[in-house]
């Protein structure tokens, strides 16, 4: 049994599937409810420690989801150009051996004197999450709106995917949300991503809109976007792309990010415990769920 239903539970589920095991995914939020369904899915690890781990399980991700964006049409991933922007010049990423191409970038938005340009993986996580619900389903699985107030007994194995639910049902205080708001506007022929980290500020296109945020607020919880917060968000996205000043705006949104010192991947007698991913969970998911399947083993 999964418990929970955003991109890493749903991920796991498909990962056991796929290995032969009976699959039921449990949730209080269904998929589109979740805080994956508000991300901008950029592949980049953020917010996710220890470094070591992370860049495994990124680097697993990024394969997947390359080979997804070749051969699932259906699936909302594509692999985009983009780049991140410096103030400074600085060494390269610590998760720069997950990633093939990273380079030098050039012409630069006005005031930043450095940056490093890459191909990416780009998630639409409406159409990803629906992908992965079909995935499920046609693979015998089942996903169930259930609100639990402890993990459930009595599966042989229970992986725990509850993200900030890991909270009460983990008994995780350590767990904590990062508030991120962003402002979905329409699509204008935007090709490329662009980001800085500093902000953090990140224009993120589609295929039909483009996800422009943000922010990084650790310790609240309110889902509720805030008019002041959005117009300092475009004023700064500006910077690195001007036509965002003149952008139909669709949609505000806040996503609570479920942050932790550490990710959380182990087993502890029949439980897997795999939360605390922070703003990583699309670049992550992969990688965590080839791992939980390792963990749980032969069917």
């Amino acid at each position: 049994m999964v418990v929970g239903a955003g991109v890493v539970g749903l991920s796991c589920a498909v990962r056991l599937l796929e290995a032969g095991h009976r699959v039921d995914v449990v949730a209080r939020d269904l998929p589109l409810e979740t805080t994956s369904a508000v991300a901008a899915a950029i592949w980049y690890p953020y917010r996710a420690l220890p470094q070591d781990r992370v860049t495994a399980w990124s680097t697993r991700t990024y394969a997947a989801f390359a080979s997804m964006a070749a051969s699932e049409p259906d699936a909302g991933v594509r692999l985009v150009p983009g780049t991140e922007v410096l103030r400074a010049p600085r060494a390269d990423p610590w998760w720069v051996s997950a990633v093939a191409g990273l380079a030098p970038a050039d012409d630069l938005p006005a005031g930043y004197g450095a940056g490093w340009s890459f191909v990416t993986p780009v998630v639409e996580m409406p159409v990803y999450l629906g992908w992965l619900v079909e995935r499920l389903d046609g693979l015998g699985g089942t996903l169930t709106r259930l609100n639990l107030r402890a993990l459930p007994h009595g599966a042989d194995v229970v992986v725990n995917c509850s993200g900030l639910g890991a909270r009460l049902l983990g008994g995780d205080q350590t767990v904590l949300p990062v508030a991120g708001q962003v402002v979905r506007v329409a699509q204008f022929g935007l090709e490329r991503w662009w980001l800085d980290s500093a902000g953090p500020t990140y224009v993120v296109p589609r295929e039909h809109d483009i996800v422009v945020g943000g922010t990084d607020v650790e310790g609240e919880w309110s889902r509720t976007p805030s008019p002041d917060t959005a117009e300092a968000i475009l004023q700064r996205a500006a910077l690195l792309v001007p036509e965002l000043r003149h952008a139909e705006v669709l949609q505000h949104k806040v996503g609570l990010r479920p942050a932790r010192p550490t990710v959380r991947l182990e087993k502890v007698g029949r439980t897997i415990h795999c939360y605390g991913h922070g703003g990583a969970g699309v670049t992550l998911s992969w990688g965590c769920a080839d791992e939980v399947s390792e963990l749980v083993g032969s069917p």
